[in-house]
């Protein structure tokens, strides 16, 4: 999509979204998803949206905020799974099961099992280390897209609220330092 006909910077939006800001009394609001539902780690993961200018034109910000440690254990999974499925080559995935799929519980439990494992390996010798990062979208459906992963232990309106400020200034810094963690045992 052009950003000429990126309604995220249509004059109109903009000026809408500066007035939810206002009655909101921040920089930003929060956006609700259409389907109403709250993600898992709601405290590592926000979806804002915010006015600032991107190349010389006023532009709304679609953002897209998420702690280092839920982007590290998407990874880690990620790896986990793939690794696994080397060794279950007839293992499915949940995401990729269809209507034809055929459950096989023993072997999904075999494979959940094998796949935490696998986590513990990961995480005990530290083969995956991740930075902050910041991925901008100019071809977002609305406006510019933002990705921002930060290093703290959760996303809440302090840190949303420094993020959105050093960024309109120009003052945003990424920790290029590279983390790895643990799973935190349950109780």
């Amino acid at each position: 999509m052009s950003l000429k006909s990126n309604p995220g910077l249509d004059p109109k939006e903009i000026e809408q979204l500066k007035k939810e800001c206002k009655e909101a009394g921040k920089k930003f609001v929060y956006f609700e998803d259409e389907l109403n539902d709250e993600p898992d780690n709601v405290e590592e993961f926000v979806h804002v949206q915010f006015v600032g200018e991107y190349k010389g034109q006023e532009a709304i910000f679609d953002a897209v905020i998420y702690s280092l440690r839920l982007h590290y254990n998407s990874i880690v999974y990620e790896t986990a799974e793939r690794q696994a499925m080397k060794s279950f080559p007839l293992y499915i995935p949940v995401e990729n099961r269809d209507e034809t799929y055929t459950s096989n519980e023993a072997m999904d439990e075999e494979v959940e099992l094998f796949i935490t494992e696998l986590i513990e390996e990961i995480e005990e010798n530290e083969e995956i280390k991740l930075s902050e990062h910041l991925e901008i979208d100019e071809d977002f459906e609305f406006g510019i897209g933002l990705e921002v992963c930060l290093n703290v232990d959760e996303v809440n309106d302090k840190v949303v609220t420094k993020f959105v400020d050093d960024y309109l200034s120009g003052n945003f810094k990424l920790n290029p330092t590279l983390f790895s963690f643990k799973t935190e045992a349950e109780d």
